[in-house]
C-alpha cells in the first residue's frame, strides 16, 4: 500500500528570501529514507502570509465571497484538497510568524480529511511542545530522522500512539496535564548525519525557479550562546555538510536561473578555513549569483575581506548593541576597537555589509539604543535591520527574563513590552524611531551621502534621525513611511534636508546636497531595478563620485561648475554613467 504525505508551511512573505526549506528537508527525507522511501509519496506545499491580507473595502464590495483571513485559510485548505484529494498525513513546519495561521489551518484540514495524521515541527514546537493543542504529534529538534520513523511506526508497523518510542516525539494526550506527552525521556530528536542527508535542491523537491532564490545550509549548530536565540539551547558543535554536496548545489543554483542565495549559517566565518573553501567554490561555480552571508565581525581579517570582495555578495552582522555591558546580559562579547578595525577591512575592499540592532535588551535604555545607532552608522553600513527584542520560549533568555525584569508578550512574536531600564513608553518611542530610520536610511538609500551631510550639519546621526521622525509625525506619515516608494521617500528626504539647512542658515549648500541625492538616487535605482535615467547636473559626474564630494563644504568651495545632462545606465560591469553631448 502507498501512503501520501504533504509537507507544508506558511512563508512570512513572497520574496526570494522566503522559501519552505524546513518543510522541503522533511519531504526530501521521507522520499529518501530507507524506512519510508518505498511506501510513501511526499509532496511540498506553501503559501505566503501576504496571501492572507484583508481585501480593501472596494474589493469587499465587489466580492463578498471572501472577506477575512479565516475565509482565505479555508480557500487554501480547499486548494490543498483539490490538488491532493487523497492524503494520509500532514507535516507542518512551524515558526514564530506562522504558528497561529498553521494551527487554524490544521483544524480546517482535519474537517476535510477526518482520518488524517497531523505532525508539527520547527523552532516554535522545539521551544515549547507543551504549549500546543491542535496536532496529533509534535517533533522537537531536527525531523529528518524522526518524521520518517514516526510515519513507519504509525502506518507500516501500526503501533498504537502511546507505545511509539522515538526521541523528541510527543503525542497529543487529552488526559495529560499539558495536552502533549513525551514518548521518551529524550527531549529532542536524534540529529541526522549530515553526510547522509538528501538535498531538497538536488532531488527535485524544490523548484527553484518558483522562488527566484535559495536558502542554503552549509552547516548546523552554532558555537555561540546568545541567550535570545533558539541556538542558545541548540547544538554547540558546528557540523558541516560535505563539500561535494555543496559543490553540486552551487552548480544546480547556477543552472536554475535564480539570482540570489541566502546562506543560513548564523556565523558563516566561525571556521575561516571552511569559509575560504566555500568562497572559492562560489567563485568557481556560481560567479553570477548574489550571495548573502551572516557573519561575526571579530572573525573578519583582510584575507577574508578580499575573498568576499571577489564575489557578488553582502554580509550582515548582528551588532545588536554597542554596549559591552548590555551585551554581557545576553551572553555576547564585544570589543569596539576590534569591531571597527575589522569592519574597516570591508570598507577598504568595497564589500557591502549591514548591521542588526535590537532595542529592549536587558540593561539597555532608549538613549543607549540611539548611541548604538550612532556607532553603527559611523561605519557606513549599507543597511540597518532594527528589531524589538523577542523573548522566545525555550531560549535561555526565556528562562531568565523575569529575573532580568522583562515584561513581554506571551504569544508570537513575543516582543518585549518593558523592562527595568526601558519603559513601555520608551519601547513605543524606539519602535517609531526605528521606523523613521528604516524609511530615511534604508528605503531612502542614503548610504553614499549620509555621513557627509551629518558632518556638514555638525549633528549626530541619532539626533538627525530623531528630527526626521518628528518631521514625519508632523505630516502624520510615521505609520505609512515604511510602505513608501523610493521616489516618495527621496522627495521627503529633500524637503526635510532643505528645512534643516534653512534652520542652520546654510542654504548655500542646498543645491549641491539636492544634486548629490538625485545623482546617487539614479545610481541606486539603476542598481536595484535596472532602470536607466537621465539627470541634469551642475557638476561633472566624475567629480560628484570622487572622494572630494564627501566633504560637502570643501567641494562646494572648490569644485568647478559644469552644467550637463548625464545618463545613468546598466552595463556589463554594473551601473555606469555617461555625459550626454
Amino acid at each position: 500500500m502507498s501512503y501520501s504525505v504533504l509537507c507544508l508551511t506558511a512563508l512570512v512573505e513572497t520574496s526570494p528570501q522566503a522559501l519552505p526549506l524546513g518543510a522541503a528537508c522533511i519531504s526530501s527525507a521521507i522520499k529518501n529514507s530507507l524506512l519510508t522511501g518505498n511506501d510513501f509519496k511526499s509532496y511540498l506545499y506553501d503559501f505566503s502570509l501576504e496571501d492572507l491580507n484583508f481585501p480593501s473595502d472596494a474589493e469587499s464590495a465587489e466580492n463578498k465571497s471572501c472577506t477575512d483571513a479565516d475565509c482565505k485559510l479555508k480557500k487554501i485548505a480547499e486548494d490543498i484538497k483539490n490538488k491532493f484529494p487523497e492524503l494520509n498525513a500532514l507535516s507542518f513546519s512551524v515558526y514564530v510568524w506562522n504558528r497561529n495561521v498553521l494551527e487554524k489551518l490544521s483544524l480546517i484540514l482535519k474537517d476535510f480529511y477526518p482520518d488524517i495524521l497531523t505532525v508539527a515541527g520547527g523552532p516554535e514546537v522545539t521551544a515549547n511542545p507543551f504549549n500546543f493543542a491542535h496536532f496529533d504529534f509534535l517533533v522537537c529538534g531536527a525531523g529528518e530522522v524522526s518524521v520518517p520513523e514516526l510515519l513507519e511506526n504509525v502506518f507500516i508497523k501500526k503501533i498504537p500512539y502511546s507505545q511509539i518510542k522515538i526521541k523528541g516525539v510527543y503525542f497529543f494526550n487529552e488526559g495529560a496535564e499539558n495536552n502533549f506527552q513525551s514518548l521518551t525521556e529524550i527531549a529532542r530528536s536524534e540529529n541526522p548525519s549530515l553526510e547522509n542527508l538528501s538535498s531538497p535542491y538536488l532531488d527535485g523537491t524544490v523548484n527553484l525557479k518558483k522562488y527566484g532564490g535559495a536558502l542554503w545550509e552549509l552547516s548546523r549548530g552554532c558555537p555561540f550562546k546568545c541567550s535570545y536565540c533558539y541556538e542558545s539551547k541548540g547544538e554547540k558543535v558546528v557540523k558541516h555538510f560535505p563539500l561535494e554536496r555543496i559543490k553540486k548545489e552551487l552548480i544546480a543554483f547556477e543552472k536554475s536561473g535564480i539570482s540570489q542565495v541566502f546562506v543560513l549559517d548564523p556565523t558563516y566565518n566561525a571556521n575561516k578555513k571552511y569559509a575560504v573553501e566555500i568562497l572559492d567554490l562560489i567563485k568557481k561555480h556560481s560567479p553570477d549569483l548574489f550571495f548573502y552571508f551572516e557573519a561575526r565581525a571579530e572573525f573578519i581579517d583582510m584575507e577574508l575581506a578580499e575573498k568576499f570582495s571577489e564575489l557578488n555578495c553582502a554580509l550582515q552582522f548582528g551588532l545588536q548593541s554597542s554596549s559591552e555591558e548590555v551585551l554581557k546580559n545576553v551572553n555576547r562579547t564585544f570589543n569596539k576597537k576590534i569591531f571597527s578595525r575589522n569592519i574597516n577591512y570591508l570598507n577598504q575592499t568595497g564589500v557591502t555589509f549591514g548591521f542588526d540592532l535590537i532595542y529592549g535588551l536587558p540593561g539597555d535604555t532608549l538613549a543607549g539604543y540611539k548611541e548604538s545607532l550612532d556607532f553603527a552608522l559611523k561605519h557606513y553600513p549599507n543597511n540597518l535591520e532594527l528589531f524589538c527584542l523577542s523573548v522566545l520560549p525555550g531560549t535561555e533568555l526565556g528562562e531568565r527574563a523575569e529575573s532580568l525584569g522583562l515584561t513581554w508578550q506571551k504569544n508570537p512574536p513575543y516582543n518585549v513590552i518593558e523592562s527595568k531600564t526601558f519603559s513601555r513608553k520608551d519601547i513605543g518611542e524606539a519602535a517609531v524611531f526605528s521606523a523613521a530610520v528604516d524609511s530615511f536610511y534604508n528605503k531612502g538609500r542614503a548610504v553614499p551621502w549620509f555621513n557627509s551631510l551629518l558632518y556638514l550639519l555638525k549633528i549626530k546621526a541619532s539626533v538627525f534621525l530623531d528630527k526626521y521622525k518628528n518631521y514625519l509625525a508632523s505630516k502624520n506619515l510615521i505609520s505609512k513611511c515604511r510602505s513608501f516608494s523610493f521616489e516618495q521617500t527621496k522627495s521627503l528626504q529633500k524637503e526635510f534636508i532643505q528645512t534643516l539647512l534653512s534652520e542652520k542658515k546654510i542654504m548655500q549648500y542646498n543645491s549641491l546636497v539636492q544634486e548629490l541625492i538625485e545623482f546617487h538616487g539614479a545610481l541606486s535605482e539603476c542598481t536595484a531595478t535596472g532602470k536607466s535615467s537621465t539627470v541634469t547636473l551642475h557638476y561633472h559626474p566624475d567629480d560628484l563620485m570622487s572622494s572630494y564630494s564627501q566633504d560637502i563644504d570643501f567641494f562646494y568651495k572648490n569644485a568647478g561648475k559644469f552644467l550637463n545632462k548625464t545618463k545613468v545606465f546598466c552595463s556589463e560591469n554594473g551601473t555606469d554613467w555617461k555625459v550626454l553631448k
